[in-house]
């Protein structure tokens, strides 16, 4: 049985507690033996403290730590001691002292480990998943799980400061189409019948907005049933926020206040405001993307009325509607032909056709010369050939090249490549070390479309369909809808989509034009919307919102890149848990109680 109760944690104690009795409960984390003296470092979530076993004190108590193995739980009763000078540790913070120790409990054994409980281990994830309680005691993953806990407080408090209210929504809901697969629960009283998990409490949030909860915020779970990546998983937390009579405007400005109250009380970093702002269409033609990684220039720029159509690449796409895009590595004009390759693989990769690849270099021929620009620029490469002066003179402007820099293009329909050149940003922002590491920078997106076309040529909601289209696209929805714009906006840090929010339609007509537009019945939106459609018809107020990825906000602001290590017990990337193995299986009965039966394929 447990006697020694900590009095102490073992991060605690400083050299002015010397000649204290303590008590510290822990972990053993090293042990050392000097011939007839035994040290250990025990450790907690606090820290580590050394305790020292002398014979001067008790020959048996020696002989029982001679026992103790790494990771044990132990209790020491001891009286704490400064150190001798030359043996402070100046690493950690209880380095001045030590505890000499005059009683030891030993609370409990362990096993050798799988892997060694330090602060940097060379194992593979899955072992790490496997011994998940192992792997969240090294004091690397405490620090994420602490750091987390700590932007849930500094949230909350930002939220409550400014008169939100923290509300509950349920878990178990009616099944509504939306953007994501949901997770169905069968009806054990109603059969046939079946709850989801949410994806999100989008409706109920809008529907405390009816009832005249004004500021609604939640730090809410929810479940989708989609392929994971590093910054996704089944289960996830967000800081989920609804307000009532605002526009885009008010939302954006309570959300910059929570993320630069987060950054500054839990990072320690100054963010300024406010964010910059750019349209959907400007972050595609510019970055690629509308996930822009602002931290870096590299603009795209576009060569399309300026291309030689003489060169096949290009003419047979621009005939064909497409465009020249291109990018500027500045200083690698002397990347060698398997560097380029490479990157030439890489976009193919993407979906890429190909890469064309000139040289900006210092001129070898008088100027006037084919190619040369002036008595300082000229392109190199087998495609420069097909420019003639006055298109090579337009490349290196709109480039904003010189000599020693390297231009490369993507020639494709639009769409394609805007993405292929997005892609090849960020691997040369990788390769060419572009960002300064603990650089922040956020960015709203705004401005984005009401709508998109699947793969199987439907009409989609690009967000939601409860996102409101901007108020001067009302009269063309029906007649020219992928022209539609949406009062919707993303939070992006460093390339990164941090949250989503738009303004929400407020009014029953809308919502039903909405709906019909997305290519579903009035039969079944009354049987599944049915109870949001009343509401609006009962003064439901013009409102807004937006959801952060919590698990995301933690990631980067520890500047890491794998969401799993800010999750306490994340599933796989093969939507499995390692440590539990779950899913699994059930007994027959219980699928007969559920009226499920499980079918081959």
């Amino acid at each position: 049985m447990w006697k020694l109760k900590r009095t102490q944690t073992c991060g605690e104690l400083r050299a002015e507690h010397a000649g204290k009795s303590v008590v510290l409960n822990g972990w053993v984390d090293a042990r050392r033996n000097f011939g007839n003296l035994i040290f250990i470092d025990l450790r907690d979530r606090y820290g580590r403290t050394q305790v020292l076993f002398s014979p001067d004190r008790a020959a048996a108590l020696v002989e029982q730590a001679s026992k103790l193995g790494k990771e044990w739980v132990v209790a020491v009763r001891g009286v704490v001691r400064k150190r001798d000078a030359d043996t402070v540790n100046a690493k950690i913070p209880t380095g001045e002292i030590e505890v000499d120790a005059v009683d030891l409990e030993i609370v409990n054994e362990a096993k050798t480990t799988p892997f060694e409980v330090t602060e940097r281990i060379n194992v593979a994830e899955e072992m790490r998943l496997q011994h998940r309680y192992l792997d969240l005691r090294r004091p690397t993953m405490q620090r994420n799980i602490l750091t987390r806990s700590k932007i849930v407080h500094a949230m909350r408090e930002h939220m409550d400061a400014q008169g939100f209210l923290d509300i509950e929504t349920p878990y178990m809901v009616k099944f509504t189409p939306g953007g994501a697969r949901n997770f169905l629960c069968p009806s054990r009283l109603y059969p046939g019948r079946f709850f989801a998990l949410a994806e999100s409490p989008q409706i109920f949030k809008q529907l405390f907005m009816v009832s005249g909860l004004d500021k609604y915020y939640q730090i809410a779970r929810c479940f989708r049933d989609e392929d994971l990546r590093a910054d996704r998983q089944l289960e996830f937390t967000q800081l989920d926020i609804e307000m009532s009579f605002v526009q885009r405007e008010d939302v954006m400005n309570v959300i910059e206040g929570c993320v630069v109250h987060v950054w500054k009380k839990v990072g320690g970093v100054e963010v300024p405001r406010p964010f910059p702002v750019i349209t959907y269409e400007e972050s595609e033609r510019l970055y690629g993307t509308d996930k822009p990684d602002l931290r870096f220039g590299m603009k795209i720029w576009d060569l399309t009325d300026a291309a030689p159509r003489e060169f096949k690449v290009f003419g047979s796409v621009i005939e064909a509607g497409g465009v020249v895009r291109g990018l500027t590595a500045t200083g690698c004009a002397s990347w060698s032909r398997k560097q380029t390759d490479e990157l030439e693989t890489y976009v193919k990769g993407i979906g890429a056709k190909g890469l064309v690849t000139l040289k900006v270099e210092q001129p070898q021929a008088p100027p006037g010369s084919l190619g040369v620009l002036s008595a300082d620029c000229v392109l190199a490469g087998s495609a420069a050939k097909f420019f003639a002066p006055p298109q090579a003179k337009a490349i290196i402007e709109r480039a904003g090249a010189k000599p020693g820099d390297l231009l490369l293009l993507v020639a494709d329909a639009e769409e394609k490549a805007a993405s292929v050149l997005g892609g090849l940003r960020l691997l040369l922002r990788d390769k060419l070390g572009l960002v300064k590491p603990g650089t922040f920078q956020f960015c709203w997106v705004v401005d984005f479309p009401m709508f998109e076309v699947g793969e199987d040529g439907s009409v989609g909601a690009k967000h939601h369909p409860f996102t409101s289209p901007k108020d001067e696209f009302l009269d063309v929805l029906e007649k020219e809808p992928m022209k539609v714009k949406a009062k919707a906006y993303d939070l992006v840090l460093n390339g990164v989509e941090l949250g989503g929010g738009s303004i929400r339609i407020h009014r029953r007509d809308v919502q039903q034009r909405i709906f019909k537009l997305l290519g579903l019945t009035e039969e079944y939106t009354r049987d599944r919307f049915g109870f949001l459609l009343d509401a609006f018809e009962y003064g439901a107020p013009p409102h807004g919102g937006i959801a952060l990825g919590l698990d995301r906000v933690a990631m980067l602001l520890l500047g890491l890149d794998n969401i799993r290590d800010v999750i306490t017990f994340p599933k796989t990337q093969s939507t499995v848990c390692l440590m539990t193995g779950a899913p699994g299986t059930v007994t027959e009965k219980q699928l007969k109680e559920l009226h499920v039966r499980v079918v081959d394929g």
